[in-house]
């Protein structure tokens, strides 16, 4: 038997049933369903100290147990001392079964970890049916070792989902557990 990610096999069997009733879909395949997870780290502070990047790195590659891609300056801006071609962030785009495991490990260890968690804003749906959330640090992540840390960093994840609208995608997430705020 191959192995399949938890929420993945949840999904299947019950989240895709009980979303077609819901929404009042009569086809499967038009249920809507998780695309991508893009994870990413910016990091600007890693024009005066390019170890920041590595750092980064790092800890995005043991979250989401993938390999980055270092992303570099797309123009020059002197405000900033930066110039193009410089990196200033991390992102990994997380697929298929690595999206599920790290969408789980997400919802039931990282944000119950959170300071003061009280769920997650309900407003931070881009209009297309994608949900962008803003993590303050890096530590929630039970696999990042508070001893190793040089800095704290910031993360963003992207959920985008084949919904057509916001209402949608906030009922696929709902299902899954997402835990939104009362």
């Amino acid at each position: 038997m191959s192995y399949q990610a938890r929420l993945k096999k949840e999904y299947v069997e019950k989240i895709v049933p009980a979303l077609q009733e819901k929404l009042g879909m009569k086809n499967v395949n038009a249920v809507p369903r998780l695309e991508k997870i893009v994870v990413n780290i910016g990091v600007g502070e890693a024009t005066q100290n390019s170890k920041l990047i590595e750092a980064a790195f790092n800890d995005l590659k043991i979250v989401t147990g993938q390999q980055p891609v270092i992303r570099k300056a797309k123009k020059s801006e002197a405000g900033f001392k930066l110039r193009e071609g410089m990196p200033i962030g991390v992102s990994v785009t997380l697929r298929n079964s690595n999206m599920y495991d790290f969408l789980d490990r997400l919802i039931c260890l990282a944000l119950p970890r959170t300071k003061d968690f009280e769920g997650i804003s309900k407003k931070a749906f881009d209009g297309r049916g994608n949900y962008t959330l803003g993590i303050k640090e890096q530590l929630i992540f039970p696999e990042i070792e508070f001893d190793k840390v040089d800095k704290i960093f910031g993360i963003g994840v992207t959920i985008v989902t084949t919904a057509k609208t916001d209402e949608q995608s906030f009922e696929l997430l709902k299902a899954f557990g997402m835990p939104f705020q009362k």
